[in-house]
Formats: structure tokens, C-alpha cells, sequence
């Protein structure tokens, strides 16, 4: 843009006045013309960047492909899904901490779905398999995978994530009451944690508090007296369950505000999976308490 464009048109303009208006110009349009100039610079920019990070991002997973074995019904709208990774010595090798996870994906598809290994390391790797527990939710990709049968084939990422660090809340004896908390499909991560040697049965105070709409979406039923042989007190909690039921209703957060725990803030730790409010509320009653955030674990 030239400077005789935004001066005045008529011709009884004094040397004064053009003077004004040069001084006008140079201080105030031409400084907001570049600044308008440079953001729009900043603003390719950081686009181009971001493209090339995603490109560099695709570029760089490495999918395995890999059998599924097994598919059965876990609960409404949940599935267990196993998968042979036998095969893949470096996915099991690299699954080390129950709460990592891993992308799963179709062939065809580029968008993979991501979800947590509900199998414990040490199973995964005595029996080849990962285990999924999948919630199918319509129009998305673990619904096409819940469609799938024996012997379709699927592709993997590398395990990722950095699970649960229970060596935050360990030795046992230093922090005897833990509190885990989950919600649907959140449980399998959890699962693994339990199943992993987590040593429940040497701390006298863990608890498990499990919500769901009700009884008919709660997977894991089937485990639950092998869990509380192992010395988790499992309480599940239903929002919306029938009327005959006499055990916990709401959610998660209010049956433990109302159970009122009595322990040491000090020695206490906790495991949270599954819905973000849940996850944050539960935070805030347990920092309320003097539970160190160090100790909620989560793996996300």
C-alpha cells in the first residue's frame, strides 16, 4: 500500500498538513500493516509445522500385523477381545506395566482405535495374547472391530504409554490402603494391575470402586471373587440400576464421599481409570484429604 492512498485528497493540503499526516502514517498504519503481515506469517507457519509434525507422526508408526483369536461377550456393549501377538516378540516384550496401551487398527483403515491391554505382562507373555476388553460404541472403529471374527487379521502399534508406576505406592507395608477407582470399560486396565501381582493380600486396606449404568454393562463379574481372594474389597457402584438393587447407587465419587474412610493420608495411594469427571472429583476428595497427587496414579 503507498502512502498517497490514505492521504487527504484535496488540493489545499499545506506542507504543514502533509507533514501531519507523513508523521500519522509512519507511526501508525505502517507498524499495523506489518504486524498484520508477520501474524499471518506466524500463522503459516505454525500450520506448516503442524502438518509436517502429523506427516512425521504417521510416517514413523509401525504397525504389526496379528490374528485375532478370540471375541466373546463381556457385558451390554462390551467385548473381550484377544489377539495372537506370538509372532511379535517385541509387542510383548515391551508391554512391562499394566495400564499401557496400545493403537489397534483395520488393514483398510488408516484410524486406529486406542485401547488398553486388560491382560497382565506376565500373562501376555506366557500365553502370546493380548487381551482388550472393548466397549462399541456406534460408528467407530471398536465397533468394526467388535464385528470381527476368528482369524481376521488386524494391525498393532508399538505399546506406548507408561502405565501404572506402583513403585510410587510401594513397598505395602509403607502404604497399606489404596483406592482404585474405575468406570466401564476403564476397568481393564485395572484388571491388569490386579492380575499382575499387585500385592493386595499384603496391604490391609484396598479397595475397588467399580461404576457402571448397571449390572448388565459391568463386565468382569465372573473375576470378581477371584479379585477380592487376592484382597480387593470391591464395591460396585450402578447409576441407573433396577430397583431390587440394595448396594451402591450413583457414581463412584459420592459412594466414596459417602463411605467415609478413615486412613493416613501419608500412607495412602490410588489408581484411577475411566471417565474424566470421576478421575478429577476423586482427585480433588483425595487431595482434600492430604493424599500427595504423586500417589493417584493414572496412565494417561
Amino acid at each position: 500500500m503507498s502512502l498517497l492512498t490514505i492521504l487527504p485528497s484535496s488540493s489545499s493540503c499545506s506542507p504543514s498538513c502533509l507533514s501531519k499526516n507523513l508523521r500519522y502514517n509512519q507511526k501508525n498504519l505502517i507498524p499495523n500493516v506489518e504486524f498484520r503481515s508477520m501474524s499471518i506469517l506466524r500463522r503459516n507457519h505454525r500450520r506448516t509445522l503442524n502438518t509436517i509434525s502429523a506427516c512425521l507422526r504417521q510416517d514413523t508408526t509401525v504397525w504389526t500385523q496379528a490374528p485375532l483369536t478370540t471375541l466373546t461377550k463381556a457385558a451390554e456393549d462390551l467385548y473381550n477381545i484377544s489377539i495372537n501377538v506370538s509372532d511379535s516378540p517385541h509387542l510383548i516384550s515391551s508391554y512391562t506395566k499394566p495400564g499401557q496401551y496400545i493403537q489397534v487398527k483395520l488393514p483398510e483403515i488408516e484410524k486406529p482405535s486406542f485401547l488398553a491391554i486388560a491382560s497382565s505382562p506376565t500373562t501376555s507373555s506366557s500365553s502370546g495374547e493380548f487381551q482388550f476388553l472393548v466397549k462399541s460404541i456406534e460408528g467407530s472403529i471398536a465397533q468394526l472391530l467388535c464385528g470381527l471374527k476368528k482369524g481376521d487379521v488386524v494391525e498393532l502399534s508399538s505399546v506406548m504409554g507408561k502405565g501404572f508406576d506402583v513403585n510410587l505406592i510401594s513397598p505395602p507395608e509403607k502404604f497399606p490402603s489404596i483406592f482404585i477407582f474405575a468406570t466401564g470399560s476403564g476397568i481393564s486396565p485395572v484388571r491388569s494391575l490386579i492380575e499382575s501381582g499387585f500385592p493386595a493380600n499384603k496391604r490391609p486396606d484396598v479397595w475397588l470402586y467399580y461404576g457402571a449404568r448397571n449390572l448388565q454393562r459391568m463386565a468382569y463379574q465372573d473375576r470378581f471373587k477371584e479379585w477380592e481372594a487376592s484382597g480387593v474389597k470391591i464395591v460396585p457402584v450402578l447409576s441407573q440400576p433396577e430397583d431390587k438393587w440394595d448396594g451402591e447407587r450413583g457414581y463412584v465419587q459420592a459412594a466414596f464421599a459417602r463411605a467415609k474412610h478413615i486412613f493416613n493420608p501419608l500412607s495412602t495411594g490410588s489408581v484411577l481409570c475411566g471417565q474424566k469427571q470421576m478421575a478429577e472429583e476423586i482427585t480433588s476428595l483425595l487431595v482434600a484429604e492430604g493424599v500427595s497427587t504423586e500417589k493417584i496414579l493414572k496412565n494417561f
